[in-house]
C-alpha cells in the first residue's frame, strides 16, 4: 500500500462565496472537509462578503474597489485563500490587481492576495498534490467546465483526475463542456432570452450524455443549468463537484425538494 504524502500544515482562509452562503451551504462544508483532509487548518473570516464581480462586470469600478479592499483586509495573514468557485477565485486572482493599478498602498496588497488565491480543486491538486480522494460514488456523471475556471485559471484536468480516482464513479465527457451555460452573473438578467437559449443548448448536451448526474465547480453555472433542467422536466441530478469528492451527497441535489 502506497503511503500518503506528508503535507506541511497550512492556514487557509475559505472564501465561501455569496451563492454558496445563500443557496448551497453544503458546498462550503464539503470544501472544509476536503481542505482539512489535505492537511489544512481552515478558517472562515466573518468579515468576508462578495468578491465584487457583479459590480465589476456592471462597470461600477468604485463599488468593486470598495468590495475588493474589504476582501483584501479580511484575508490578509493566511497562507492561502481558497474558493469553491472558479468565478470568484478568478476575480481575486486576475482582476483585483488591475482594480488597484497605480495605487501604491493597495496594488501590492492586491497582488499578494492574488498570488495565494486558488480555486478549490486546483488548490487540492496543484498545490497540495492530491491525486485521489477516498470517497466513493455509484453511477455515471458528466462535467461542465465553468468559463472563469477554465479560461482564467486553466482548470480542466484537475477535477476530472480526482473524479476518476473515485470508486464506482464513471465519467462521461459532456459535448461542448467548455461552452458557456449562459449564466454569466448579471448577463442572465440583462439578456434573458440569449441566456435561456445558451442554457438550453447546454442542457441538450447534458441529456445527450445519458448521465443521471451533472457536476461543475461553480454554483452559478449549476443553479442556472439545474433550473433549466427542472423547467424542461429532465430527471438529472445536479451537484457541486466538491460535494461528490467529499462524499457528502446525502443532501438533495440542487433544485430537488427536501
Amino acid at each position: 500500500m502506497t503511503e500518503a504524502p506528508i503535507r506541511t500544515p497550512v492556514r487557509v482562509g475559505l472564501f465561501v462565496t455569496c451563492l454558496v452562503d445563500l443557496f448551497r451551504p453544503s458546498v462550503g462544508f464539503a470544501a472544509v472537509k476536503l481542505l482539512e483532509d489535505a492537511g489544512c487548518r481552515v478558517e472562515v473570516p466573518a468579515a468576508q462578503a462578495c468578491c465584487g464581480q457583479p459590480a465589476y462586470n456592471s462597470g461600477d469600478r468604485a463599488g468593486a474597489r470598495a468590495i475588493a479592499a474589504a476582501a483584501i483586509e479580511a484575508f490578509e495573514g493566511f497562507d492561502y485563500v481558497v474558493a469553491p468557485s472558479g468565478s470568484c477565485a478568478g476575480m481575486l486572482r486576475e482582476h483585483y490587481p488591475a482594480l488597484f493599478s497605480g495605487d501604491t498602498e493597495m496594488e501590492p496588497r492586491a497582488r499578494a492576495l492574488a498570488a495565494r488565491t486558488y480555486e478549490l480543486v486546483s488548490f487540492l491538486t496543484d498545490v497540495r498534490g492530491l491525486s485521489a480522494v477516498e470517497a466513493s460514488f455509484s453511477g455515471r456523471v458528466t462535467y461542465h467546465d465553468g468559463c472563469s475556471g477554465l479560461r482564467e485559471l486553466g482548470i480542466r484536468a484537475q477535477p476530472r483526475a480526482l473524479l476518476e480516482s473515485m470508486d464506482g464513479l464513471e465519467l462521461t465527457e459532456l459535448p461542448d463542456a467548455n461552452v458557456c451555460c449562459g449564466f454569466g452573473g448579471t448577463f442572465c438578467v440583462k439578456y434573458p432570452d440569449i441566456s435561456n437559449a445558451m442554457v438550453g443548448a447546454k442542457t441538450a448536451c447534458v441529456m445527450e450524455t445519458g448521465a443521471p448526474t451533472l457536476l461543475a465547480g461553480d454554483l452559478g453555472c449549476l443553479l442556472n443549468i439545474a433550473g433549466k433542467l427542472k423547467r424542461d422536466g429532465a430527471d438529472v441530478r445536479v451537484r457541486h463537484v466538491a460535494e461528490v469528492l467529499a462524499g457528502m451527497t446525502a443532501q438533495p441535489a440542487i433544485g430537488d425538494s427536501e
